[in-house]
């Protein structure tokens, strides 16, 4: 294998990537992105990736979560505050329910790019490219507004660092205090539906009163009071990636300043391609989505390319496969690893196979369905005596109805009273808190059996 380089990927077969019409004006936008400063250190990206390893063996778990795509339209500061105090809040949950701490990453600040089922779309007879996200060009179906556009980055950029400004004030200036989050939280469980709830709620409220009453509260630990938050996003424009990438003085080795983890898509994985290229050579965690369509040889040599020396926390294998279909699949994936030997954090993505286009017309996700995925998922690890390592999901902390189902109870009906999203359906801060609860009880569960395992 070549030697890798930060340009390297440019030498390799791209796919769901933009064609800019305007090389000298895409080459002004990369020089000027590369002397801005990274929006991560690598500092934090080697902390993340030693705590994804304690993930894997069970000693940790990850949540991840945020939007489908992020929006420029969309962006305000009420919008981050309210997707990480839901954040905040399932985290809390979900440490109750596996005793061991959860690990924070938002697909924030960089989540600008998607990819597409198709390149190009037609309306009333007119065919034009395809939507890829604000980082390339925009929603409105005009020809103008559907060119790639480089100067996006630039916009991408600043916005992303605005994020992580904000983000960063919140996780250390108070308002992230957990008996602030876990009042939150019991105010989402004193509606009726929600009631079912309540009784895990209370044993928080217990364990939070007998540290209070030992002297361990907010205002005598700093822990309390903040938490360690991180951001991740698909590494799909690869022009974007490679003028945010920087050599860490400590290591000599080269980071992806554009966030603390970057992730593969089901759809950019080839392992001759250019985003697995571009991956393999940087020191952040790395993740790569797992489809129905990944074979075990495929993850055989993807796990080689991305993990050469099988660094714990180094690779995290997303799952999404389908509500019903993760017994057919995720177990020959899971045998592959054990083959190999290999280092690897599993987590599940309930969201990706679950879409399905409503009654009424709008792309949804079922509830149910969700929830059915994340529990097959803890089924087949149960089986295989394998660990699963944390959930990922599209969220937003707004009232948004985009999937149905829920203590709310959003039907297809529903659908249209806001419906927001540029593109995936997310779930909204209700169901959000609810899955969360609800992967708690998994949780409990699976450090039940193990403690019955060791005695």
């Amino acid at each position: 294998m070549t030697e890798w380089q930060k340009s390297s990927w440019r030498n390799m077969p791209r796919v769901q990537m933009p064609d800019y019409t305007d090389e000298a004006a895409l080459n002004a936008v990369e020089a000027q992105l590369a002397k801005y400063p990274p929006l991560v250190f690598a500092g934090e990206a080697r902390t993340l990736k030693s705590q994804l390893g304690a993930a894997a063996r069970g000693e940790a778990f990850l949540l991840q979560g945020g939007d489908c795509a992020e929006s420029f339209d969309q962006f305000s500061a009420n919008s981050i505050r309210d997707t990480f105090k839901v954040m905040l809040q399932m985290a809390m949950v979900l440490t109750y329910g596996a005793k061991v701490p959860v690990v924070k990453v938002g697909r924030m600040a960089g989540q600008f790019a998607k990819p597409r089922s198709a390149p190009t779309e037609v309306k009333d007879g007119m065919e034009l490219p395809s939507y890829r996200g604000d980082i390339i060009n925009e929603l409105d179906f005009s020809e103008k507004a559907r060119m790639p556009d480089p100067q996006k980055m630039l916009q991408a950029y600043t916005q992303a660092a605005a994020t992580l400004n904000l983000l960063r004030a919140f996780s250390t200036g108070g308002y992230a205090d957990v008996h602030q989050v876990h009042q939150w939280t019991l105010g989402f469980t004193e509606g009726e539906k929600a009631a079912k709830y309540r009784d895990m709620a209370n044993r928080i409220s217990d364990t939070l009163d007998f540290m209070k009453a030992a002297g361990v509260d907010s205002k005598a630990s700093h822990t309390l009071q903040t938490v360690d938050f991180y951001t991740s996003h698909e590494s799909l424009l690869l022009e974007y990636e490679e003028a945010l990438c920087r050599k860490d003085s400590t290591s000599g080795k080269w980071l992806a300043g554009s966030g603390h983890m970057i992730w593969i898509g089901d759809r950019t994985r080839q392992p001759d391609g250019a985003h697995v290229e571009f991956a393999r050579g940087v020191l952040n965690p790395v993740g790569m989505k797992c489809g129905p369509t990944t074979t075990a040889e495929d993850l055989k040599v993807l796990m080689s390319r991305l993990n050469p020396d099988n660094e714990e926390g180094k690779l995290t294998l997303i799952a999404r496969f389908g509500a019903g279909k993760v017994a057919e699949h995720l177990p020959r994936l899971v045998k592959a690893v054990q083959e190999e030997g290999a280092n690897v954090t599993w987590v599940c993505d309930p969201m990706h196979g679950n879409t399905i286009k409503s009654s009424t017309g709008y792309k949804t996700r079922p509830f149910e369905s969700v929830l059915r995925e994340v529990r097959e998922f803890f089924g087949v690890h149960k089986a295989e005596g394998t660990i699963p390592g944390g959930v990922h999901f599209e969220m937003t902390g707004q009232d948004v109805t985009e999937c149905t189902g829920g203590v709310r109870e959003v039907s297809d009906e529903d659908l249209s009273d806001r419906y927001h999203t540029a593109c995936d359906p997310r779930l909204n801060a209700s169901q959000s808190l609810e899955l969360a609860f609800l992967v708690a009880e998994e949780l409990t569960g699976r450090r039940d059996a193990l403690a019955a395992a060791a005695s």
